[in-house]
């Protein structure tokens, strides 16, 4: 499993971020920094959550 992130779709709130820090990271500039995409099943949980709080549905999990 992985997150995908469509950049075209995100504004660089950082929710994600909060909710998975080892996944996302909000740079200085706002854009979104994909820190890790492989999702084992003990993240699965976290990644979900974040991928639900997306305001701008900018994040999606495949596989």
């Amino acid at each position: 499993m992985r997150v995908v992130v469509d950049f075209d779709r995100c504004t660089g709130l950082g929710l994600c971020e909060s909710l998975a820090p080892d996944f996302f990271e909000v740079q200085d500039d706002g854009s979104l920094e994909l820190l890790r995409s492989e999702v084992n099943e003990a993240e699965r949980a976290e990644l979900q959550e974040a991928v639900r709080s997306c305001p701008t549905e900018a994040l999606r999990l495949e596989g």
